[in-house]
């Protein structure tokens, strides 16, 4: 699958500025202006958005307790859901 996601505000570790972004099979392909994107890519326009490629959330909450009930990960599910690279 092939993704181009354009005209958002791309912020990474070291800079915030608009920018696109080329997926190609999961990848991160390339982070710019005027990249050449396949006709056969989806596109996204992220104009007015925040764009953060391959962004890793650090601070998850898996089987926490919050009152009588417990957050809907668990410990199984969410490293499952990590190794395959969601957030």
């Amino acid at each position: 699958m092939k993704l181009f996601i354009h005209d958002g505000t791309v912020v990474n570790s070291d800079s915030t500025k608009k920018s696109d972004v080329l997926i190609e099979d999961g990848i991160i392909a390339g982070v710019g202006s005027g990249l050449h994107v396949p006709d056969d890519c989806r596109k996204i326009n992220a104009e007015g958005l925040l764009v953060m490629p391959g962004g890793i959330d650090p601070h998850t909450h898996l089987e926490m307790p919050v009152g009588d009930i417990s957050t809907a990960d668990n410990f199984e599910n969410g490293g499952k859901a990590a190794l395959a690279g969601g957030t």
